[in-house]
């Protein structure tokens, strides 16, 4: 199933996506990368239109599919801003597991609206044993060391909420649609929204004077998104979306092990149990497909 591995590797991407941004944004705003960042995925998302043949099918786009990209990309940088605002202010370990708590919402109203009840058990199973990893892992990160504060657990929050409402809405608004054409389309919407927060804020002056070392790593960044923007949205428009969002959402292994090689962030032992459960549900989800 070529969906499945188009889902593995948007793992992966977005894995990586997490550790490249942390790096372009030690001294760069989160705002001001967010749209720098989103610049690099718009034009990948493009080119890769245009490989493939398929601008030329914009015109035939039904008015309900072009509404739902669109509210998918609101959904969508809304989830950016909050994100990388809370990886700004937080360590990965600490952000990136309630980011992936999107998982259990997205399932559980992949199965209420769209029907996907095969295997229904299983999926309970699985989302049943993702929630459980993702709290012991939120409980021992978010507690912290004393004084560290929570500042960026609202934004953390909010990122795996509009993450959830991303995919949802994105299912309904690519069917009929080319997914990397409706990846680019989407991909606008959230740069348009990303500028008109920087310059709500005042933030514009800010573009100019980013560091140069950081900005190499928001390119890199946006690179790996739209990698995985590509493969995750061809994964759910050819295939099962309670599945191919649980795998997504594994790119915490990637985000885990990058975290600790590059930032000495380490998981203590219970953590590491819920790293360990998130994968066995999504294992099981994805083999009983």
């Amino acid at each position: 199933m070529l969906w499945l591995i188009m889902a593995v590797l948007s793992a992966l991407f977005a894995g990586l996506t997490s550790i490249l941004a942390k790096c372009g944004i030690r001294k760069t705003d989160s705002d001001v990368a967010t749209g720098l960042r989103t610049i690099v995925v718009l034009l990948f998302s493009w080119l890769m239109v245009f490989i493939v043949g398929s601008a030329g099918t914009i015109s035939q786009i039904e008015t309900k599919s072009l509404v739902f990209l669109v509210l998918s990309g609101i959904a969508t940088g809304a989830s950016w801003i909050c994100y990388f605002k809370a990886l700004s202010m937080g360590d990965v370990n600490k952000v990136v597991p309630i980011d992936k708590s999107s998982t259990i919402l997205t399932v559980l109203l992949a199965i209420v609206l769209f029907g996907e009840t095969n295997h229904l058990a299983v999926k309970l199973l699985g989302t049943a044993l993702l929630a459980a990893g993702v709290f012991l892992m939120i409980e021992k990160k978010a507690s912290g060391p004393a004084g560290s504060g929570r500042a960026w657990l609202p934004y953390a929050v909010g990122s795996a909420v509009f993450a959830a409402l991303t995919s949802i809405l994105a299912k309904v608004g690519i069917t009929g649609v080319e997914s990397n054409l409706g990846t680019a389309i989407r991909t606008g919407v959230v740069l348009v929204m990303a500028f008109v927060i920087i310059f709500i804020k005042g933030k514009q002056a800010q573009i100019k004077s980013v560091d140069k070392r950081e900005l190499g790593f928001i390119a890199l960044s946006g690179l790996a998104t739209g990698g995985s923007w590509l493969c995750y949205y061809y994964a759910i428009q050819n295939g099962v979306v309670s599945v191919v969002v649980p795998i997504d959402k594994m790119s915490i292994l990637v985000s885990v092990l990058f975290s600790a090689v590059v930032f000495h962030e380490k998981l203590s032992k219970k953590a590491a149990v819920g790293l360990l459960l998130m994968l066995c549900g999504t294992l099981a989800m994805a083999i009983w497909a």
